[in-house]
């Protein structure tokens, strides 16, 4: 089992420590292979995950309703710690929400559960990604637009992919074929990219950092233990939100922090030191996972 587990995460963390060294090393602008990401190469996996005609939707919608209650549960739990430690709730309750489920979950359940668990990853990603535009922005700034949301690629690509597996229509498959090897260059990218992203923010609170490192996985898996035991979801499915539930704080929560001057430095320290923390924490969650 441990080999196996180092299987599955050595790539992926691999990839990391590539960005993260070659960042170190020549500092490279990743604001363009960002962007190349979010509105060509991820719009385009979610595509064609979706649209794939054994994508059977009815079989993954509990499994997202088990995402967002993840999402919302583990930021119930994290507002009391962050009132009795006496932080912003809006500095640390949005990173203990919304996890890495894209630059990591993604790779790392399929290497975990193979290449049939895309559409599932997929879908986790999907639920969690849509609420930390729509939630985690209202969050943020409460006069915020809602409506930006449609413009954001990842989520038209969704609709697009939802409705050709709901309407039943057949994409020719060159094309589907096409998309797939667009699709197939961000997963690589997502993990070079948060080594490079990692290489340039620094820990400036430990102690919040470390609180935070600790508390989005133990509230994440809590929340997903139970919601599947609820849900009642199949053996890989439970394995999947337990696994997803273990993910670190997502790059993006720097991101909008420092969009919305949300204490920026002291979102970088949770990202940071909770994305070091996750070694320990995602092995944990694999051994407890895997069948």
């Amino acid at each position: 089992m441990l080999l196996r587990i180092v299987a599955i995460i050595f790539p992926v963390f691999a990839i990391i420590a590539a960005g993260y060294f070659y960042a170190r090393r020549k500092q490279p602008d990743m604001s363009f292979a960002n962007q190349l990401n979010m509105d060509i190469f991820v719009p385009a996996l979610v595509f064609a995950a979706l649209a794939n005609k054994s994508f059977d939707l009815s079989a993954y919608w509990p499994l997202a309703m088990g995402a967002v209650v993840v999402v919302l549960g583990s930021g119930l739990l994290a507002w009391p710690v962050a009132r009795l430690m006496k932080v912003d709730t809006n500095t640390l309750v949005p990173p203990m929400m919304f996890s890495n489920t894209g630059n990591m979950g993604i790779p790392l359940l399929v290497l975990a559960f193979g290449e049939a668990a895309l559409p599932a990853a997929v879908m986790i990603f999907l639920a969690e990604n849509l609420l930390h535009y729509a939630l985690g922005t209202w969050m943020l700034d409460h006069h915020a637009k809602w409506w930006n949301l449609w413009r954001v690629p990842v989520i038209l690509a969704s609709l697009a992919g939802l409705a050709v597996s709901v309407v039943g229509v057949v994409v020719w498959p060159p094309l589907l074929m096409a998309i797939k090897m667009l699709g197939d260059v961000c997963i690589p990218l997502l993990l070079f990219s948060l080594g490079v992203r990692l290489a340039a923010s620094s820990a400036q609170d430990w102690r919040l950092g470390i609180t935070g490192a600790i508390l989005c996985p133990l509230s994440g898996m809590a929340m997903a233990v139970v919601i599947a035991h609820v849900l009642d979801l199949p053996t890989d499915q439970r394995g999947m939100l337990l696994v997803m539930g273990a993910l670190p704080p997502a790059v993006l929560n720097y991101i909008f922090a420092e969009k919305y001057r949300q204490e920026p430095a002291k979102v970088a320290s949770i990202v940071v030191i909770g994305n070091v923390a996750s070694l320990a924490f995602i092995p944990l969650a694999l051994f407890w996972a895997l069948p």
